[in-house]
């Protein structure tokens, strides 16, 4: 009877410390995803800072449909820090940001150097974070870096056809459309549905 106890006992101590173990893997794999939140949220409020930036600059210099641009851009960047920021909260933590002062060159400069941005975020940075939070089996991070990634990939399109074409887009008269749900941004005005969320039409922000 006492060894049954015995042997009933050190299987329920082993049993806790597995489970012990689990939660502590669970919560460092849960801080890895946090992690990379808290860096796309900070990427992405410094992206909204500097293209509003931009879009002042290529103002000045009477690019006005770059600016326009830069503008749909930086709504959209300020869409995806949201929604990174509601994902953070739901891991109990704060979203922080550190705000740096944007390096403002030439509009040509700066469109060459938002095509950077652009790309390293949706051909390296995203995918890593979406990576790490479906490991985590964080579906709703994974969810937010997907949309972010998919608006990326349009930004990227956008600024280097704007500096294929950068004297014709000296003229006003380009409009941006931006969802309002994932920040998925298009030229294209008869947009009925958004790709990337599906949300309707009635959802997105015109930008001019």
């Amino acid at each position: 009877m006492m060894k049954r106890m015995m042997v009933g006992v050190l299987g329920a101590i082993v049993l806790c410390m597995g489970m012990v173990c689990t939660v502590k893997a669970a919560e460092e794999g849960g801080k890895a995803t946090l992690d990379n939140l808290q860096a796309a949220f900070n990427g992405e409020s410094n992206a909204k800072a500097r293209y509003e930036a931009f879009a002042a600059k290529a103002d000045e210099e009477g690019y006005k449909s770059v600016a326009s641009l830069f503008r749909a851009a930086a709504k959209s960047e300020g869409i995806h820090a949201i929604k990174h920021g509601v994902m953070i909260k739901k891991l109990k933590a704060e979203p922080k940001a550190t705000i740096e002062k944007p390096d403002i060159k030439s509009t040509k400069e700066n469109l060459e150097a938002s095509i950077k941005g652009e790309t390293a975020e949706k051909d390296s940075m995203y995918p890593a974070f979406i990576k790490q939070a479906e490991a985590d089996k964080n579906s709703g991070a994974a969810l937010t870096f997907k949309g972010a990634m998919a608006a990326e990939v349009e930004h990227a399109k956008l600024y280097s056809q704007a500096l294929k074409e950068l004297d014709s887009w000296k003229a006003a008269g380009k409009e941006f459309l931006v969802c309002q749900i994932c920040g998925f941004t298009t030229m294209d005005m008869g947009m009925k549905q958004c790709p990337v969320c599906a949300a309707p039409r009635a959802k997105f922000d015109a930008v001019k």
